[in-house]
């Protein structure tokens, strides 16, 4: 197993930020270098144990979607060669994890469709038979194919503090009407199109995590990573049994653990072992082979 990357450390470029999984560097005034560490967060934590090769898969899975769906929206990302952007020392600790991207301004919210019933929209819905106060029919069981995607925005909280589900009409507040419209549109329609993608190869998206930004022509831009396992659901549709939490291609598997370890989420996350590193790892592998193979 390679050696896992939980912090770099460039010499040749500055360290801009450092989130949950990514960390920032500022190329010049209109470029970053956004490295994919092996860090692995859950329930807006960052876990003491690195996930080994994690960074690769989401940087190869994140270029695959940017070039697959470019076409429904501007993005940051720059199909330029990390290594003409650092110095060779730099570039051997970053290869295959780095992207260069357009410098925008994020937007503080969290773009969030769900195609299917599942996670923190599960136990919403359970007591108020709504998420993010979008009412559902009732009867929906977990796991069950909505009757169309939903759009359900949260805060983008900072690191160490807890996104937080919000309206439809909170959102409005935060970033303006219209511009709200027009980041719901396009988070239901790239969510649309990939779930079109990954289903002719038995694989769900049950939900997915968009994030945008502002460039200088304050023109909305999507940022970020897309449709990795980290910011999304991946199921075999071939494995879905309604009443139950589907097995998935995604940290899922890691929020369960954690969950029968009875963490409170709020203490020091504990260490995760091998078995469940291994695991993860494998998971991940899998929803790269199986999502971004086009042949």
């Amino acid at each position: 197993m390679q050696t896992p990357v939980f912090n770099t450390n460039l010499k040749s470029l500055p360290l801009m930020h450092r989130g949950k999984v990514r960390d920032l560097y500022t190329i010049d005034s209109d470029k970053l270098l956004i490295v994919q560490t092996d860090r692995i967060s859950a329930f807006d934590t960052v876990l003491p144990t690195p996930i080994p090769g994690k960074g690769h898969i989401l940087t190869e899975m994140t270029k695959y979607w940017f070039n697959k769906l470019g076409y429904l929206t501007p993005h940051h990302y720059l199909n330029h060669d990390p290594k003409d952007a650092v110095s060779d020392v730099d570039f051997n600790n970053v290869e295959g994890r780095s992207l260069v991207v357009k410098k925008i301004s994020p937007l503080p919210v969290e773009a969030v469709v769900r195609g299917y019933m599942a996670g923190s929209g599960w136990s919403e819905y359970q007591k108020s038979q709504s998420i993010c106060l979008e009412k559902l029919p009732a009867g929906i069981n977990l796991g069950e194919k909505l009757s169309k995607p939903i759009f359900t925005p949260s805060t983008k909280a900072s690191l160490g503090s807890h996104d937080e589900n919000i309206a439809f009409a909170k959102m409005r507040e935060i970033v303006g009407s219209e511009r709200a419209t027009e980041i719901k549109q396009k988070s239901i329609l790239l969510y649309t199109k990939a779930w079109e993608h990954c289903i002719e190869k038995g694989i769900i998206v049950a939900d997915t995590k968009f994030e945008f930004g502002l460039d200088n022509q304050d023109q909305l831009v999507l940022i970020d990573e897309i449709l990795t396992p980290d910011s999304s659901r991946f199921w075999s549709s071939g494995r879905v049994v309604l009443g139950c939490s589907p097995p998935s291609f995604d940290k899922q598997f890691v929020r369960d653990w954690l969950d029968r370890q009875g963490w409170d989420k709020t203490s020091s996350a504990p260490k995760l072992p091998q078995i469940i590193v291994e695991q993860t790892k494998e998971k991940y592998l899998e929803a790269l082979n199986i999502v971004c193979n086009d042949s």
